[in-house]
């Protein structure tokens, strides 16, 4: 972060003095003005809700250019990291802020792949759940819990502690994710096995039986992997920075990442894709590919209520960059299971050719956005609809654990403190009529 050429002045109406601000320059992007001394120059607060125009922290991890549809993991653009890397690689990146040699990348898979079973006990405290839990309510539970299991890793201004706990994260997430869907269907669990892959252990754990042996498919294997790399981070989300917050009052990794876990969950940020699956098959039933004009048209009345989930995005005002190659992911996967006619994968079609000439949609710029496909990619591949957040969970977590480890080097971090234009009442007093 460096001073720019230029400050901003404030300057009043009313005859209050002005206020001169410096202006930072980052590497790309915005500038930015530094209110750090607003308050104390002039007695007043910013207002800005939902924080759409307030940097809340300088970080060199995660870039989103917008009106680009660029998005980059430490200066690598996500459609080479997507199609040259795999997910430990992209942890990696994000951890170290460089891609690993061969040695280091060796290093890292074997550290990650051989740390991914859980305590024994998790099974016990998984067992207090009720079968028909939603699994990101068994999940912030879980995660939450690994403070208990693991004591030894929960001092979050310990560097070696940090280190330890985010390789246990990273490790033991996709079992904890495969547990809370095994405990859900009522099947036993399957125990991690270190000679596949992240992402064919993962699925592995999910669709072995003790019956019968699981051969993972390579097409599905990609596929998954290529999910979590496309979720690995996203800049100053909602969960981001809620794992932030958190982390700022110096409460353990655990708990941090757990609370990202909730903030996640919320169906307008990583539960997107399970609503814009649960529209596809509205509107299946409906009627299908035949209903999806008269569906558009209620979308454009602002008075039906009715909601197109998939497209658009708070930060993206162009074509997501994860979508285009989560849609080649859903034609390989759907190829290679043999089920291109789909239809849920033609519904998305149909409603996709629309938002892209309709001018209602185009002028709007609500493009598909990655949530649009990988939940069709992950209901071909068997994964339930009540997953879905938990999958995001799973590839998120190395995000917030980078995002945690910058903030905690920050020599300029504080324990985060929003500040409020309250609205309520003055200074009153209690009634005399009120009695004890």
């Amino acid at each position: 972060m460096k001073l720019a050429d230029n400050k901003a002045t404030l300057s009043f109406s009313n005859g209050t003095p002005s206020v001169d601000l410096p202006v930072y320059q980052g590497n790309i992007g915005p500038d930015v003005i530094d209110i750090r001394k607003l308050y104390g120059q002039s007695g007043m607060f910013t207002y800005d809700p939902g924080f759409l125009s307030t940097a809340s922290c300088q970080s060199g991890i995660t870039y989103i250019d917008g009106d680009k549809g660029e998005l980059l993991y430490r200066g690598y653009p996500i459609e080479q990291l997507a199609t040259k890397a795999d997910y430990l690689d992209t942890c990696y990146l994000l951890l170290k802020g460089e891609l690993p040699d061969a040695k280091q990348r060796g290093d890292f898979h074997d550290l990650v792949l051989h740390h991914t079973m859980v305590h024994e006990q998790m099974q016990f405290f998984l067992r207090g759940f009720r079968r028909d839990a939603h699994p990101m309510a068994v999940l912030t539970g879980l995660v939450g819990a690994l403070s208990a299991f693991y004591h030894d890793s929960t001092d979050i201004n310990n560097a070696e502690h940090r280190d330890v706990a985010a390789i246990r994260l990273i490790a033991k997430m996709p079992t904890l994710v495969a547990m809370a869907y095994k405990y859900g269907i009522g099947q036993p669990f399957i125990y991690p096995r270190n000679d596949l892959s992240y992402a064919g252990n993962f699925l592995h754990m999910m669709f072995a039986t003790p019956c019968e042996e699981y051969k993972v498919n390579p097409v599905i294997e990609r596929a998954m992997d290529r999910i979590f790399t496309l979720h690995a981070d996203h800049e100053q989300n909602a969960s981001t920075s809620t794992v932030r917050l958190c982390g700022s009052s110096g409460t353990n990794p655990f708990a941090a990442i757990a609370a990202g876990v909730a903030c996640l969950w919320g169906p307008a940020h990583g539960g997107a894709n399970e609503a814009c699956l649960n529209m596809l098959e509205d509107i299946q039933r409906q009627g299908g590919v035949a209903k999806v004009g008269q569906f558009m048209e209620q979308v454009k009345d602002k008075n039906s209520g009715v909601k197109l989930m998939g497209f658009g995005h708070r930060v993206y005002k162009n074509y997501d960059p994860r979508a285009k190659l989560m849609q080649e992911t859903c034609d390989e996967v759907l190829g290679a299971l043999g089920l291109e006619n789909d239809p849920l994968f033609k519904l998305a079609k149909a409603l996709e050719k629309i938002a892209l000439e309709d001018d209602y949609f185009v002028q709007r710029k609500l493009y598909p956005n990655v949530d649009f496909y990988s939940g069709i990619v992950q209901r071909a591949i068997g994964i339930p609809v009540n997953l879905f957040t938990g999958i995001f969970t799973l590839a998120r977590t190395v995000g917030w654990i980078a995002q945690l480890n910058e903030m905690i080097s920050d020599p300029e971090y504080k324990i985060g403190r929003p500040r409020q234009l309250f609205t309520g009442s003055v200074r009153r007093d209690v009634p005399t009529s009120v009695k004890r």
